[in-house]
Order: C-alpha cells, then structure tokens, then sequence
C-alpha cells in the first residue's frame, strides 16, 4: 500500500486536536463539513446518540438538477442554505461548526455562510 499524502495527515491531525473539543447533542449538533476535489458533503451529528440529523452534499439529485453552478464556491453556499433549511424543520436552531481539519476559507467558509443564510447560529 502507498504512503498517505503529508497534507491529508496533517489535515486528519488537526481534524483530531479539534474533534477533542467539539461535541454535538441533539439540541446543538455537530455540523460536520468535508469536501473532496469535486464535491462537498455536510451533516448535522448528535455525537452523544451516535445519529445524524440532517446532512446535504453535491451528489444529491436536488442539487444536480439545480442549473449549472458559476464554481464551486457557489455550489458549496447552496448546500449550506439546503442544510440549513433541514435543520430548521427538525427544529434545531444553534449548531457547533466542526471544520473537520480544513482551513476556513473557499468551500467551507461557503457552507456556514449558506447556513447562516438559512437561519442556523453559531
């Protein structure tokens, strides 16, 4: 088997450092972001259940027959926003924003933007 890549292991160390203080329940979940090259993914978690409670990501039929985005940037704040809006219909209001190790910046930054935009706190 091949060596990881020294970013991947750099990002899944400082994902470890964060996740030691983050914590999800089910009246303030985790909101977990990861993206790939080509798309995004984001859930709701409630860590002390072990469920998720909402997620979206760029795979989903909804988002794939949403006309062509201008970049990924634009898809990622769309995610947020169907996020967001999930959420709300379960009742969940304040969420605890877990970056999974990414900077905040682009794409990530893009989906708690959409969240927000849909009413979520945090």
């Amino acid at each position: 088997m091949g060596a990881t890549n020294p970013s991947k292991l750099s990002r899944l160390k400082r994902k470890k450092r964060i996740r030691k203080h983050l914590s999800g329940t089910d009246q303030m979940p985790r909101m977990s972001v990861f993206r790939s090259s080509k798309h995004i993914y984001a859930q709701l978690i409630d860590d002390v259940s072990g469920h998720t409670l909402a997620a979206a990501s760029s795979m989903e039929k909804l988002v794939k027959d949403h006309p062509k985005f201008e970049s990924k940037i634009a898809a990622a704040e769309h995610i947020g926003k169907i996020l967001g809006e999930r959420a709300i219909e379960k009742g969940v209001k304040k969420v605890v924003f877990d970056r999974n190790g990414f900077q905040y910046h682009g794409r990530v930054k893009a989906v708690s933007k959409g969240a927000r935009d849909a009413g979520l706190v945090f």
